[in-house]
Formats: structure tokens, C-alpha cells, sequence
């Protein structure tokens, strides 16, 4: 025999309903309007199934505390590894429509941190005060022109801190602060003079960007074309001298260049008339001791920690005395 809904679980069922039809008048995207995004926008209003939206709060959540106050206060439990899809495609975008303050504690954190919290907005949490009152209608309105006129309805980059990076040929590039970006940096401005000496920086990414600097000519001029859907080292070094294009990845939280990110990186830059260099950078000699395994033949690795030196994995190329 069917079990009965219980009171709890119906007004779970409710908010939800609720929720999504709140996040469909603010013109959240399609992808956005569903239950885990709800649930994540019950969570961060501090809703429960018994509460009236007029005693929302804003409480400030990581992902795995939204993720517990949706299990305990609406049933749904969510796996540990459903963690980066509930951050990329339910808070991320609430983040970039304004609706939610990422890290109002310390607007410093790194975008990688796993201590990062969220806040709903003071705007967004006036208005769902207001939803199922009289006032909803006038103060929806209000609120959607405001929005608009920040350009708030539809997604943008988060402000974040940033770093300068200079350039070798005296240009400062700014990076977002955090993640690999301090690696990036330290790649640049350490790296480059040492080991591309008087090279050109053709490309350089940035976390949470595709591309933060990019000399689409220069490297059309090299015979290649950037496809938008591969995926770009970190850093790319024109040595033109030596007729070098040397390809360097920042290691971080992502993986080296092993042997299947090779032959990646071969097919994206296999147009190219110079030759190819592929090197690693980590920050430290212990990162890089996680990855030893994993990192391709035929490439380079670069350790921040000790600049002047780098280590070739490249067998008898390199075998013979040092002066």
C-alpha cells in the first residue's frame, strides 16, 4: 500500500513549485529553472516546508552546508560528487545575475577555495519577503528595473580582485586573483625570462575566463588558428630565434601534461610552423610529486619554488657530464 505524502514532504513539494516560479519571473534561465536550483535557492533564503517566504533569511551557505540543509529540511539527498555540478550550473549563475554575493566575508578568496560562501542578495531577499503579499507585483517591477538597468538579468563576470602580470616586453596583463592564476604569474615573470628569453607571450588564460590575452594575429601568423571548443595551455611563448612555440601548463587542481594531454595539445597546435615545447609548472617540488607518474615523455617540467632549474623528461637527449 502507497505511503501518504506527509505534511512535510508536501510543503517541500510546494516551496519548490514556489522557488521555480520566483526564479522564472526574474528571467533566471531555462537551465537554472528546476529542482536543484530551487532547492539551492530555498537553502540560501533559509526556507523551510513550514515557513512563509516573508521570514526569509540570508544565511551565509558553502555547497556541502546547502547540500545538508536540503536533506534535512526538504528530503533530497544529493551525492558528494554532485558537489561541482550544483556549484557550476545552479550557484554560478545565480552569483553572475546578482542574485547571490559570493564571499561577502572575504571578497579575497580564492574562486578555487573550498571555504568559498554565498549570500542571497539585500535586493533579492526584499523581494521574496514580499512574494504572496499584496506588494509582490509593484515590488517584482522594482526590482526588475533595477536589475536591469546593472545588467543584472542575464549572466556577467563576477568583480574579483586582480593581479598584475607583466609581460617580458613590459605590458601588464590582469589576472583574476586566486586559483592558478599566482602560478600563471609566477610563470611569466619567472619563467619567460630565464627559459624564453626575448619570446613573445602569445597567449595567456585566466581562471574563470577562456582568454585574458591573446595575439590573434601574431599567432594566425605562426599557421594557427585558436579553435574555440579546445582547450588552450595556460600559457603559450612564441621563441622566435629558435622558431619555438612552447606550450605550458599551470598545475594546480588539474593534472600535467601526460601523454593523452599531449597528443591534445599536438592536434590543436599541429598546424603551427614552429616546433613544439610542452612544459609543466608547478609551485612547489610536493605537487609535483603527486603527478610523477602521470607526467608524457618528451616534455618539460618547471617548479616554481626552484626558477632557475627545470627538469627534462626527455631521456638520452639530454644524458652527458655537467660543467
Amino acid at each position: 500500500m502507497a505511503r501518504k505524502p506527509t505534511n512535510k514532504r508536501k510543503g517541500a513539494a510546494k516551496r519548490i513549485d514556489e522557488a521555480i516560479a520566483i526564479l522564472a519571473s526574474l528571467s533566471v534561465p531555462k537551465e537554472q529553472q528546476n529542482e536543484r536550483s530551487a532547492l539551492v535557492f530555498l537553502a540560501l533564503l533559509g526556507m523551510t516546508p513550514r515557513m512563509s517566504w516573508s521570514a526569509s533569511t540570508d544565511p551565509l551557505l558553502g555547497i556541502t552546508e546547502m547540500m545538508q540543509v536540503i536533506r534535512n529540511e526538504f528530503g533530497k539527498a544529493y551525492a558528494p560528487n554532485t558537489r561541482e555540478t550544483i556549484r557550476r550550473f545552479s550557484v554560478h549563475q545565480f552569483v553572475q545575475m546578482g542574485l547571490l554575493t559570493a564571499n561577502p566575508d572575504e571578497p579575497n578568496r580564492s574562486v578555487n577555495s573550498p571555504d568559498n560562501r554565498y549570500q542571497a542578495a539585500p535586493a533579492l531577499l526584499k523581494l521574496v519577503r514580499a512574494f504572496q503579499t499584496p506588494a509582490w507585483t509593484e515590488s517584482l517591477a522594482a526590482y526588475l528595473a533595477t536589475a536591469k538597468a546593472l545588467g543584472r538579468l542575464h549572466p556577467q563576470e563576477r568583480e574579483m580582485p586582480l593581479i598584475a602580470v607583466r609581460l617580458p616586453d613590459g605590458r601588464k596583463v590582469p589576472l583574476r586573483a586566486g586559483g592558478q592564476n599566482e602560478l600563471v604569474k609566477r610563470i611569466i615573470e619567472e619563467f619567460c625570462p630565464r627559459f624564453t628569453p626575448g619570446g613573445n607571450v602569445v597567449y595567456c588564460g585566466d581562471t574563470g575566463r577562456k582568454y585574458r590575452h591573446v595575439e590573434r594575429e601574431y599567432i594566425r601568423g605562426l599557421g594557427i588558428e585558436i579553435d574555440k571548443h579546445g582547450k588552450m595551455p595556460d600559457v603559450v611563448v612564441h621563441l622566435a630565434d629558435k622558431n619555438w612555440l612552447v606550450l605550458i601548463e599551470a598545475v594546480t587542481s588539474h593534472g600535467p601534461i601526460g601523454i593523452k594531454r599531449y597528443n591534445e595539445l599536438k592536434a590543436l597546435f599541429g598546424t603551427a610552423r614552429s616546433g613544439l615545447v610542452f612544459v609543466t609548472a608547478f609551485l612547489t617540488r610536493v605537487a609535483m610529486s603527486k603527478y610523477l607518474s602521470e607526467i608524457a615523455w618528451e616534455t618539460e617540467v618547471w617548479v616554481a619554488e626552484a626558477p632557475s632549474h627545470i627538469i627534462h623528461f626527455n631521456g638520452e637527449r639530454f644524458l652527458g657530464p655537467y660543467e
